[in-house]
């Protein structure tokens, strides 16, 4: 072993107890910069990732949706429930000075039933003029979704080539979407047609709410653009005021909650963090100057035979360092082991967006935490070093110290 870490080394070894201390203290300092980035990171590209799953600037939906059920759990968390308006309103709102793109959506629950293999949220959408869900499935899955075709979300236990059933209705698995984060993974999407004839089948089956609708007259939701030149409030001041049946919404205005709930995670997490690194730098100090106070005899001896201040510096420096290291990596792997591997069992608790950034994110991270926590580490150390350098041989050898 190099000479440089041979001591170092025999007094980490030779001292189980306090070496674990320390190394647990830097562990924590280095599991609670991680993870806390980790989780931070990943709610925002999560709610990044939500932002661009609606895709549009404004959502038109029927006014008993945001009056009788919880429009924001259906269209944000994937919670299951559908809603139904005219879908003589895509004509109308077409017309309107300021209403750029334009794509209808349709909503429809599968239930626990025998008639359906999984109780999902299905999504319908218009390839034609879809811009919100088709750039996703393009983007995991490439080809094109036919009739009686369905592409799942990716938390779903379903894989291509798969048949399910949807009220009597066999439907083939052609494509998987791949992570976003958001209510998608949970999803099964489809073209117009196809979910029309799974609302047809519903009915048949009297097993849908609204028994008295046209599936091939009816919408849920028509997502918009803005044309260039207007103001997204001004069209949807425009709709709200000639229509009274519907209800125009700012997606913006949607996630603005989950963007509170975000900044107040983050605010938390730069919170924790500092008071767990301002604890751990004060215990570190007291724990190398205890550390230094206790060991004078041996480091007099140690300059008897010939060690130079400044090699027992380096000595009580690089033992304090190797300390830091090894404890801020088992922080960084008991982080990495918690967090990425239960990322689903964490989205579900904190119901946010949650979406793991790539791997060399996550890498950076980690880097970071174990360079703050070696830091810091040699920060505290650095001042025992220093007074290690300082001690006077012979009176502590006279004193018998």
């Amino acid at each position: 072993m190099n000479k440089l870490f041979f001591i170092p080394y025999k007094n980490i070894v030779k001292r189980p107890v306090r070496s674990g201390a320390l190394i647990l203290l830097a562990a924590v300092l280095s599991l609670t910069v991680f993870a806390g980035a980790l989780i931070v990171k990943s709610l925002r590209s999560g709610f990044a990732s939500l932002e661009s799953r609606l895709g549009a600037d404004i959502m038109v939906v029927p006014y008993e949706a945001t009056t009788k059920q919880n429009l924001e759990n259906i269209v944000l968390q994937g919670n299951t429930g559908y809603f139904y308006m005219k879908g003589e309103y895509l004509d109308k709102l077409s017309a309107i000075p300021g209403v750029g793109r334009i794509s209808p959506q349709y909503y429809l629950a599968s239930v626990k039933a025998g008639c359906c293999s999984i109780p999902v949220q299905i999504i319908g959408y218009d390839p034609k003029t879809d811009f919100s869900i088709t750039p996703w499935i393009k983007r995991s899955n490439g080809g094109e979704v036919g009739y009686l075709d369905v592409v799942v979300g990716n938390d779903l236990n379903a894989f291509v080539g798969d048949t399910l059933s949807f009220f009597g209705v066999k439907v083939k698995v052609a494509g998987k979407l791949d992570k976003t984060g958001t209510s998608y993974d949970t999803e099964v999407f489809t073209t117009k047609e196809t979910i029309r004839t799974l609302i047809d089948a519903s009915l048949n089956k009297q097993l849908n709410a609204y028994s008295n609708i046209n599936a091939g007259d009816v919408v849920s939701c028509i997502l918009i653009d803005a044309a260039d030149g207007y103001a997204v409030d001004d069209v949807v001041n425009d709709i709200n005021i000639h229509n009274k049946k519907i209800r125009a919404i700012r997606t913006t205005n949607m996630i603005s909650g989950i963007a509170d709930s975000l900044s107040g995670i983050s605010d938390v997490a730069g919170t924790l963090a500092v008071l767990v690194w301002l604890v751990a730098f004060g215990i570190m100090a007291v724990a190398f100057s205890m550390m230094t106070g206790e060991r004078k005899k041996e480091f007099a001896v140690l300059r008897v035979l010939g060690a130079s201040r400044k090699r027992l510096a380096v000595i009580v420096f690089t033992e304090g360092t190797l300390l830091a290291l090894i404890g801020s990596i088992l922080g960084v792997i008991i982080g990495t082991l918690v967090i990425i591997p239960f990322a689903g069992y964490i989205e579900s608790r904190i119901a946010l967006p949650f979406l793991l950034p790539d791997a060399w994110v996550v890498f950076l991270a980690g880097v970071g935490a174990i360079a703050l926590s070696v830091l810091t580490g040699a920060i505290t150390v650095f001042f025992s070093a220093h007074k290690i350098s300082r001690l006077d041989t012979g009176t502590i050898l006279r004193s018998g110290e």
